[in-house]
């Protein structure tokens, strides 16, 4: 079993198919599902893909399709990027008279 009663999981489910959405939705946004992305404690053992339960920090209980077992955040803010760094020098130079010490 990926998962185990008691993990911390995100499950996933569509809420509603591209025609189902309203008729107000803007046309690009109607091509595509509502989908959902919930994480919460599962209440039984199972394995990546299965229809699954589990229960939110806020005590809601959810199904979907199991995705991850104790999901984290993988996003960051890119590689360094030079230009900024210099822009940030001159930035400091103008406001602070280029002082990089705080004496």
């Amino acid at each position: 079993m990926d998962a185990k009663r008691g993990n911390w999981v995100i499950i996933h489910n569509i809420v509603l198919e591209s025609s189902q959405r309203a008729p107000q939705v803007p046309d690009d946004t109607k091509l595509h599902p509502l989908e959902m992305w919930v994480k919460g404690f599962i209440e039984e053992d199972a394995n990546i893909g299965e229809l699954v339960n589990i229960k939110t920090i806020t005590g809601r209980n959810v199904s979907g399709k199991l995705l991850k077992v104790e999901p984290y955040y993988e996003h960051d803010y890119g590689k360094c990027i030079p230009e900024l760094l210099q822009i940030g020098l001159q930035a400091r130079n103008i406001l602070f008279g280029g002082e990089l010490d705080e004496r």
